[in-house]
């Protein structure tokens, strides 16, 4: 018979599956359709290929993190931790909570890329064939597809390499800017309740 921490457990991971899902389902609606309106206003061909690389960089840098976390181990944390070393407890955070890290780096952030790379090619080849009518869709397609494919796989299997083999620094240079976010979050959090105060 399962205990009460374990069915907690699996709640908790039941909830956190379920919502997960409905964040990837709306996020991903809500990235594609800015961005098909960014570019589409841009009109640009060289900054659609710009937002287009940038897409496919934050894929291949979340899939690293996630990866990383899921491989690290919690020991050089608690070590750093007991040193007070900046960054420390939040590597620990993530670490003891590496599956909802992992999925939310390699799945969620990952698959809302793909899909906005997805986007953005498709309309870079719209633009490419309405200013140059004489360039085929078809080869225009497959050739992009295979771009966006090899830089994607190229670039995720780098970025395995040093997740899986630095997996303590990638999670600690991580847990370092979390931290850093957090601390100027609360500042700009405080200073909006002084100025009220006033």
């Amino acid at each position: 018979m399962a205990s009460k921490k374990q069915v907690q457990r699996k709640q908790r991971t039941v909830r956190w599956i379920i919502i997960a899902s409905i964040w990837t389902f709306f996020l991903a609606i809500g990235f594609a359709f800015v961005t098909r309106v960014l570019i589409q206003s841009i009109g640009s061909t060289i900054i659609s290929f710009i937002i287009l690389f940038a897409i496919i960089l934050i894929g291949i840098l979340f899939d690293t993190i996630g990866t990383a976390v899921a491989a690290a181990d919690e020991k050089p944390f608690h070590s750093k931790a007991s040193k007070k070393i900046y960054g420390a407890k939040k590597g620990i955070y993530l670490v003891k909570n590496a599956d909802k890290v992992a999925n939310f780096c390699n799945d969620v952030i990952g698959d809302i890329s793909g899909v906005i790379s997805g986007v953005i090619g498709a309309i870079i080849i719209i633009n490419l064939t309405t200013t140059s009518p004489g360039l085929n869709e078809l080869y225009l397609n497959i050739f992009l597809a295979g771009v966006i494919s090899a830089l994607t796989v190229g670039g995720k299997a780098i970025g395995k390499y040093l997740a899986i083999n630095y997996s303590t620094d990638v999670v600690f240079f991580t847990a370092r800017l979390l931290t850093t976010f957090g601390k100027i979050n609360f500042l700009d959090k405080k200073t909006r309740k002084n100025k009220r105060a006033y």
